[in-house]
């Protein structure tokens, strides 16, 4: 004898349909659609979280390079000169820094060229 979902097939493709209001078409009306629509939203979502953090240090990187440059330094000589000065700044705080406050930069930048 065959057994068929029934009221659990029922709420669990209900489940992916709500999760797909607003996709276009028959991404949010047609079960099958729907479902490939959501794994494959659910595989981008995934994936993109990883590929932020790459991007947001690409512009941390850039940002510092600039107020580096603006010091006098380029941004290996910039990190190089940190390190052996013992300044464990990560690249967050340096390209905050960098935006929010040039004059606490251009001291960090100085202590940086000094232990080079």
């Amino acid at each position: 004898m065959r057994v068929k979902g029934g009221t659990r097939t029922h709420y669990r493709h209900q489940k992916i349909l709500r999760q797909n209001r607003g996709y276009y078409g028959s991404r949010h009306r047609l079960w099958a659609r729907a479902n490939e629509a959501w794994l494959k939203a659910q595989w981008y979502a995934y994936r993109d979280r990883r590929n932020r953090r790459r991007d947001m240090r690409r512009l941390w990187i850039v940002r510092i390079n600039a107020a580096a440059r603006q010091n006098g330094l380029s941004y290996s000589r910039l990190i190089h000169g940190l390190q052996q000065a013992q300044i464990a700044l990560d690249r967050k705080v340096l390209a905050d820094i960098a935006v929010r406050d040039p004059q606490t930069f251009a001291r960090i930048a100085a202590v940086a060229r000094e232990a080079i």
